[in-house]
């Protein structure tokens, strides 16, 4: 993977961290850490990482923490090896009737962030803004890889109430190419799209606004949020992570790959069949994920993704 980067910020202000409020993003050697006051919220991979020269990736998120400082994401896991924190990923790339990649198992699958900003609002949230060139040995012109897709990602991390944490993402596709596509993996599960790897208690439960919604080796439907509950907050009290689909989404609401144990947590769409990138007007799929501590009923829930 490519370890160049154009940054379109001011290094040496962030040696030390910006402080905007009570947030905080501070540069380190392999990403940025958001950091809340005296509590961690995330950090973003820039530099690419890699085990024993395998599954190498940059472009997402790890350690995403709760409230008390607990780490709540997995990277690496030993049962795949290609999760990742927070991502984003789809397991087939076409141009034309070529399959060039498979950016979710990290397989003729290169990515390179070319550009990163930071932005304040007036309430004092930030934004973490990225630009990312998609590319494969596959895919070649003059006997290099040729990106293409552009990928636009903004991360925008509100402050942090008693009991939650929002924090608001959005993923723009451009294709470079004509006849891209992308899709989920070609199987009756069809998943792919945005994703959480996060650690797993044996309590674990998910719910909807419905109530409870049990995992089912296929895609469950949604209602637009799942929440995910269980041991999760300091001395094994509740807390848990709501992934909200955003309503302007292409399938909404999307369907849900759920899993109580050794997997990741998926908004699966587009599913089996892909579906084309242009080259003119770029896709944009919207999410957030709540970060909560002791309860988060499912009317607050609610309120949020009407937010």
């Amino acid at each position: 993977m490519k370890r160049s980067f154009v940054i379109s910020l001011l290094l040496v202000l962030l040696t030390n961290g910006l402080v905007w409020g009570q947030l905080t993003m501070k540069k380190q050697q392999d990403g940025i850490k958001i950091v809340d006051g005296s509590s961690n919220v995330l950090f973003y991979q820039m530099h690419p990482l890699n085990k024993d020269g395998a599954y190498e990736r940059c472009n997402y998120i790890h350690p995403l923490w709760g409230l008390n400082g607990k780490v709540l994401t997995e990277d690496f896991p030993a049962d795949h090896l290609h999760h990742r924190g927070v991502f984003w990923a789809w397991h087939q790339v076409w141009i034309g009737d070529k399959r060039i990649g498979d950016p979710w198992e990290i397989k003729d699958f290169d990515q390179e962030i070319t550009e990163i900003e930071f932005m304040k609002d007036p309430d004092e949230t930030v934004w973490l803004k990225s630009e990312v060139l998609w590319s494969s040995d596959k895919w070649k012109k003059n006997g290099k890889p040729k990106p293409y897709i552009q990928e636009k990602v903004a991360i925008h991390v509100h402050k942090s109430s008693l009991k939650y944490r929002r924090i608001d993402f959005e993923i723009s596709l451009l294709a470079l190419e004509e006849n891209v596509r992308i899709g989920g993996s070609e199987d009756k599960k069809g998943y792919g799209g945005f994703s959480v790897r996060m650690i797993l208690p044996d309590d674990v439960q998910f719910s909807g606004k419905n109530g409870s919604i049990k995992p089912l080796e296929t895609a469950v439907e949604s209602e637009g949020f799942v929440k995910i509950s269980g041991s999760l907050g300091k001395g094994n009290s509740k807390a848990g992570i709501v992934i909200l689909d955003n309503k302007e989404n292409p399938g909404y609401p999307q369907n849900l790959i759920l899993r109580e144990k050794n997997s990741m947590q998926n908004m699966a769409w587009p599913g089996a069949e892909p579906v084309a990138l242009s080259t003119t007007k770029p896709l944009v799929l919207k999410y957030s994920l709540i970060v909560y501590s002791g309860k988060m009923n499912a009317k607050k829930i609610a309120k949020l993704l009407d937010e």
